[in-house]
């Protein structure tokens, strides 16, 4: 041998030193790539404390504290409230999420001092030997040393479908993976100075990019910062600028500015996502985006491998059945070939455990299972070439070993094809014709919990399509064995069009497909999405990577190949399917909560706005202005009762309902007519009950709490509405803030500290009065609102 080839061998087989892996550590050549999935706790406490909301509130706090009306400022507590829920809520989100990453990680195998090691990529070092198989990610760039028909997919960092072959001396970049053959390469560009680096730190970020909801809410809180500008400059204007005395003219703006900043939502929709990561932890869920959990709460097709999801990732060999040629020994050239594969799957692993031992034939050429081929093999020199593989693909039609396979493959079992290659397996038109030589069959067994799930989404009204690289009649009899709908009429994905509008139409009418090349996935998925669809895929295999990234949420198996995990959104680590309603569940119960309690802090933002206008309107035109009907510790305590603790309690509840698009004109056609009804019969009550002029004191505050009761009672009202369809703890809750908010009319303690007094029985009825016109219009407002909605 050559004195380089026998260097690179050594190289190869050897890997670095101790000393050398000490040496790189300590001149920093290390992948120092941090593999975050959360923010610091720094970034956590700094996001949650320093808001433009908290910012502010301590103005106006300040401004409060400065008159000398302290328990005026009780909305302070606001500050402390929403920084202590938003950092512990976060904080518990990040040691799950950071958990789980440890568990679920890619941890590439590395040679050091001749041995293979697994390692966590921050522990690879420049030079060090990486060996790579079908499936595994390329962590860190890097130079081929050893090439076995390796092929590299890089549609994930140059757009290119097709795999590359990789030679001795060829760069591979991390961030694309294996799809066949085998190899080892020498990490030359590790941490930062790797190609795709900077893309893996980003895409693994505890974030809320992308999310429909989160666009949402800002633009809500657009539109809402529009509508504060004008409405607290006139507030400020009209207390300013009338005849009250500074510190209660303060008071007044800052009692109409208070409600205008719908202070709980942002909070409260971090809040449910940090617990929904926290929940699904406990279900040994990793949530790797998330988006991925507002995006299944959307989904309405799952798209699910055969293997690995409705069946075990196991199998066991039934059968070996010969095919007529007496002189040959089956046993013995499978076991051959399984011993020829350095990265054997998941057949030729029960085929190597169900055969003798290998004879220890030579192989010459080796030709890896591919997911686009469907078949691999290996040349023995002397003992000829064979081939492994899909019967269907390598025997024409109409042949009776076909036949016979596509008969037990009926039965739900998986049938490969021992033959006799007619080229050799590295010629360009191999395998060429082949000779059949015998049946493998293969047995899943069916998990247990598949039948569960697949009812649990036809209850739920998502389909469910089964997409498989295995044959179609096999799939489909997987498929009814589950009672799937749709199963009884397995597709030929080869007999599918290319066109994108077609294939939709396909796939709309169909429910089980075989033979799916991995290229096909990618483009099934974007057919259902053409459609409308919002998609998840699941998988575990190198063939489903492209579909689970392209799809709208892709979820992989724990135990699938390190490139799935990589690039789905959600990852399994217990590897049950059983897994996936529980996320689905828990998406839904996010974003339909989230709207649940938009709709409260909207209301409550609307009728604000409206008052400040209302009030401040007179005293612009030049007509005698009206104080501000509600001092800030008014405003503080409605916003406790009716929005504050009720929305918290609603965020975290359970919730069913498929989650739709168009958030934000639902929310506004509901909170818009809630909060001019509030804003008009509050201003109502207090100026039919206001003396005019200059009022006494006594006068004003009665006149307040008047027009305190009529906001109290229809907010009270909003909530009831929003907290519907009733259950038991959601009365409860409705019934328990109304008892406190009565209690703090009744009691003296909180009358004295509120400045309430109620005591005037002709206006607490015009309160009441005031207040059941308001029902009245919420329910008819509320109503029309749901008809337009539901269109």
């Amino acid at each position: 041998m050559p004195g380089d080839a026998r260097l690179l061998v050594d190289e190869v087989t050897a890997g670095l030193t101790a000393a050398e892996v000490a040496e790189r550590v300590a001149e920093g050549r290390t992948n120092d790539v941090p593999a975050r999935v959360s923010r610091s706790t720094g970034e956590i406490v700094r996001s949650n404390v320093l808001t433009r909301i908290n910012a502010i509130f301590a103005v106006l706090a300040v401004i409060i504290f400065s008159t000398g009306y302290l328990l005026d400022g009780l909305f302070a507590g606001l500050i402390v409230a929403n920084s202590a829920v938003g950092i512990i809520q976060e904080l518990r989100a990040k040691r799950t999420l950071d958990r789980l990453a440890i568990v679920g990680q890619v941890r590439p195998r590395v040679r050091r001092d001749g041995v293979s090691r697994e390692l966590a990529p921050a522990e690879v070092v420049a030079d060090d030997v990486v060996e790579v198989g079908p499936g595994d990610q390329i962590v860190v760039d890097g130079t081929v040393l050893a090439a076995d028909a390796l092929e590299v997919d890089e549609s994930l960092l140059t757009g290119e479908s097709d795999p590359v072959v990789k030679n001795p001396g060829e760069e591979v970049m991390s961030g694309s993976f294996v799809v066949a053959g085998s190899g080892a390469y020498r990490a030359t560009k590790v941490g930062r100075e790797a190609y795709a680096a900077k893309l893996a730190e980003e895409a693994g970020r505890f974030t809320l990019a992308d999310s429909e909801l989160r666009a949402g809410i800002n633009t809500i809180l657009k539109v809402i910062t529009y509508l504060l500008i004008p409405a607290g400059a006139l507030s400020i204007y009209n207390q300013l600028s009338g005849s009250q005395a500074l510190p209660e003219a303060l008071r007044g703006m800052v009692a109409a500015l208070v409600p205008m900043v719908p202070e709980g939502l942002i909070l409260l929709t971090s809040v449910a996502f940090a617990v929904g990561v926290v929940r699904l932890g406990r279900r040994q869920c990793l949530v790797n985006e998330l988006p991925a959990i507002e995006g299944l709460a959307r989904v309405d097709v799952v798209c699910a491998d055969k293997t690995g999801t409705l069946t075990e990732n196991t199998m066991r060999v039934s059968e070996v059945r010969p095919l007529g040629e007496p002189d040959v020994v089956p046993e013995l050239v499978l076991a051959a070939l399984a011993a020829a594969d350095p990265r054997p799957n998941a057949s030729l692993l029960a085929i190597a455990q169900a055969c003798p031992p290998a004879p220890g034939w030579t192989a010459t050429a080796v030709a890896p299972f591919s997911s686009a081929r469907k078949w691999s093999g290996a040349g023995f020199g002397e003992h000829g070439d064979w081939v492994l593989g899909a019967p269907d693909v390598l025997l024409a039609a109409g042949s009776p070993e076909r036949a016979e396979a596509e008969r037990i493959g009926a039965h739900g079992l998986r049938v490969l094809l021992l033959g006799r290659a007619a080229t050799g397996l590295d010629a360009p038109e191999a395998p060429g014709e082949v000779t059949p030589v015998a049946l493998v069959v293969l047995e899943q067994t069916i998990r247990g919990d598949a039948r569960e799930t697949l009812d649990y989404f036809a209850a739920q009204g998502v389909a469910v399509k089964v997409i498989s690289g295995d044959n179609a009649v096999s799939v489909g009899a997987v498929a009814r064995a589950l009672s799937l709908p749709g199963a009884e009429a397995p597709v030929d994905a080869r007999t599918l069009p290319e066109d994108p509008g077609a294939l939709a139409g396909e796939l709309e009418r169909g429910t089980v497909f075989g033979r799916v090349t991995p290229a096909q996935k990618r483009a099934m998925v974007a057919a259902l999405q053409s459609r409308g669809h919002t998609v998840a895929m699941t998988g575990d295999g190198v063939n489903d990577v492209l579909a689970l990234k392209d799809a709208d949420v892709g979820v992989a198996m724990g135990a699938g190949s390190p490139a799935t995990r990589s690039v789905a959104q959600i990852v399994l680590l217990d590897n049950a399917f059983a897994t996936l309603p529980q996320v689905v569940s828990e998406g839904r119960r996010v974003i339909g909560n989230i709207e649940r309690v938009a709709n409260l802090f909207l209301t409550k933002t609307v009728y604000s706005v409206l008052l400040a206008i209302i009030v401040g309107v007179p005293g612009l035109i030049g007509l005698a202005a009206v104080p501000y009907p509600f001092l800030p510790r008014h405003v503080t305590i409605v916003g406790w009762f009716t929005i504050g603790l009720p929305a918290f309690v609603l965020s975290l509840a359970p919730n069913n309902d498929r989650a739709r698009g168009g958030f934000v004109g639902r929310v506004l056609r509901m909170a818009i007519p809630a909060g001019v009804v509030i804003a008009a019969a509050s201003f109502t009550a207090y100026v039919l009950v206001h003396p005019g002029g200059a009022a006494g004191e006594s006068a004003q505050v009665q006149a307040s709490t008047t027009a305190l009761i009529t906001l109290m009672a229809l907010a009270l009202w909003v909530l009831g509405i929003v907290a519907r369809p009733y259950t038991w703890w959601k009365a409860g809750l409705v019934a328990t803030m109304a008892l406190v908010s009565g209690l703090m009319f009744v009691l003296p303690v909180t009358r004295r500290l509120f400045l309430l007094d109620p005591g005037n029985t002709g206006h607490t009825l015009t309160a009441l009065g005031c207040a059941a016109a308001g029902v009245v219009l919420i329910e008819l407002g509320w109503w029309i609102g749901g008809r337009l909605t539901a269109r």
